[in-house]
């Protein structure tokens, strides 16, 4: 790796603590550190945070946001009744083992690498997450992305998905590798960010201007020049540099002739008849970007950015917002944690599931979404829990366990079994999950998806199903009203029942004693469809 004076543009961002101060020992946990910092600037804005979850509502949380689902009202009880102190701890380590940690978190990284692009990493994650391969490996490699080497297969399509518009290209890398969103000094020097001018992102968009698709494979030409209109209407030619100013030296070159380009595209054209990839280029500005970003500095920005998405991920809010905005002009509400985090996470080599694992051990992750004061704090405190919606994914599934008979999942069979239980129902919850709507920004229920819920013989036929493993099937041989309203709310909201909720519930069975079983469907469908199951709360 080349060290010299070049820092990676993107990486604005001061490496020290914004507010200064000494950071914590390095020989702290992750969920120390984080409770550390959070609990810091609570006692310095003299704000008390909302008491711990419940037992059932962080045990609801944490597989939620672990392995994409609801727990069973069979693990729910369990959970609830243990006095065990270390019940959390064993808890998070087995579902860090649980086969679904590796799909839950593949459908994240996909989610948030390749939205919007028509296009999935789904196959080259299962193996790099799998495998618990560091972030500064699987970075390198979705800008790489060696073809002939089979660890790598896949990772280009980030590059490859996005080569039609070399723009959106140039910005989303930056966006979602450094937290950096440029596109606004495209036409002109940013209006926020004073650093940031055209020659920025023009000098960032050449890294991608050479690249280029040949017979399915990704390629790099040896040239490739950008110009652009200066907003004072002079035409100027882009020089490869970072947001931080710093212009790269590179090898000299010259567009080539008529005669050479015709030459070149005849040895592409014989590459594709033999199914080969284009020789890579002897020099790479793709492999520069990534040689820079992993410097010794770049490297703590590229996870600053990481560290800054998981935590949105896990708390409904990054310790910057928004999440593309990662600058100077933007504090982060705890500068000195996400330093730390930062730092942390390459010391112990860009360990994604290290990282996750204190996050959700931490009683920052572990506070009650329920605010019992005058007013609220303000959400960048995190001294309450922001209430989450699901993934299309981990509502699915959750709603297809909800109605499967309480005993369908019990300690009579064997563990085996039941793993392939909840994965029978997570496949089978896909079709609904098609339907529904990957959480973005200020997330609002859409028609089509209340349509779905109200009006759909999918949904009746899929989720709302009578007889055999069923729910509801179960629900109609209880005699007692509040025995099944009991049992209802254990295994759809996976907690014991409210006084008031069962009252009201078995108020509207006996109201409705003339049609039971319908009454039954009714019940189970308003408790299914409630927002009660739609969020992580």
């Amino acid at each position: 790796m080349r060290h010299g004076p070049l820092i990676l543009a993107i990486l604005l961002v001061a490496a020290a603590p914004v507010n200064g101060g000494d950071l914590l020992s390095t020989d702290r946990s992750v969920h120390e550190a984080i409770d550390h910092y959070v609990n810091a600037r609570l006692q310095s804005t003299n704000t008390q945070p909302a008491p711990l979850a419940a037992d059932a509502t962080l045990l609801r949380r944490t597989m939620l946001d672990l392995v994409g689902r609801i727990p069973t009202a069979h693990e729910a009880r369990q959970y609830v009744s243990s006095s065990d102190p270390e019940k959390r701890v064993q808890l998070v380590e087995q579902l860090l083992n649980d086969p679904l940690y590796l799909t839950q978190q593949v459908e994240e990284f996909n989610s948030l690498l390749m939205f919007g692009t028509g296009s999935d990493l789904r196959g080259y994650l299962t193996d790099a997450i799998g495998e618990n391969r560091p972030w500064n490996v699987m970075f390198r490699e979705m800008l790489l992305g060696d073809p002939q080497d089979k660890e790598q297969r896949g990772a280009i399509q980030f590059i490859k998905s996005r080569l039609r518009d070399t723009d959106l290209l140039t910005n989303e890398a930056s966006v979602l590798f450094f937290g950096i969103n440029i596109s606004c000094a495209k036409c002109h020097d940013h209006p926020l960010v004073a650093e940031w001018s055209q020659d920025h992102f023009y000098g960032m968009k050449l890294i991608f201007n050479r690249t280029f698709e040949n017979g399915g494979f990704v390629g790099e030409r040896e040239y490739g020049l950008v110009s652009f209109k200066t907003t004072s209407g002079n035409e100027r030619q882009a020089k490869l540099m970072f947001l931080s100013g710093d212009a790269v030296t590179e090898p000299a070159s010259s567009e080539p002739t008529k005669e050479e380009k015709k030459a070149e595209k005849s040895r592409l054209e014989k590459y594709k008849k033999k199914k080969q990839p284009p020789p890579p280029p002897k020099y790479s500005r793709r492999q520069r970007l990534v040689d820079i970003a992993l410097h010794e500095d770049g490297g703590n920005y590229l996870s600053r950015n990481i560290v800054n998405r998981l935590w949105e991920r896990f708390f409904g809010r990054g310790l910057v917002m928004p999440l593309d905005q990662m600058h100077a002009e933007n504090e982060p509400s705890h500068p000195e944690l996400l330093d730390w985090l930062a730092r942390d996470f390459v010391a112990h080599g860009y360990d994604l599931q290290r990282l996750i694992r204190g996050i959700v051990l931490s009683d920052s992750y572990a506070r009650s979404s329920r605010w019992d004061g005058d007013s609220v704090p303000s959400a960048d405190l995190f001294a309450v829990a922001q209430v989450r919606p699901l993934t299309p994914s981990q509502y699915a599934t959750s709603l297809k366990l909800a109605n499967l008979r309480p005993n369908y999942f019990d300690d009579t069979q064997k563990p085996e079994d039941i793993a392939k239980r909840i994965l029978d129902a997570q496949n089978s919850a896909r079709g609904i999950a098609s339907r529904l709507e990957q959480p973005r920004g200020d997330f609002r229920i859409s028609v089509d998806e209340a349509l779905l819920f109200s009006n759909s013989a999918q949904f009746d036929r899929d989720i709302l199903r009578n007889g055999g493993d069923t729910l509801i099937g179960h629900l109609a041989v209880i005699e007692d009203n509040e025995s099944l309203v009991t049992q209802a709310i254990w295994n759809i909201f996976t907690r014991p029942p409210e006084d008031e909720e069962v009252a009201a519930l078995v108020a509207f069975l006996e109201a409705r004693n003339e049609n039971r079983d319908e009454a039954i469907r009714q019940l189970a469908w308003a408790l299914l469809s409630s927002s009660e199951c739609r969020f992580n709360y």
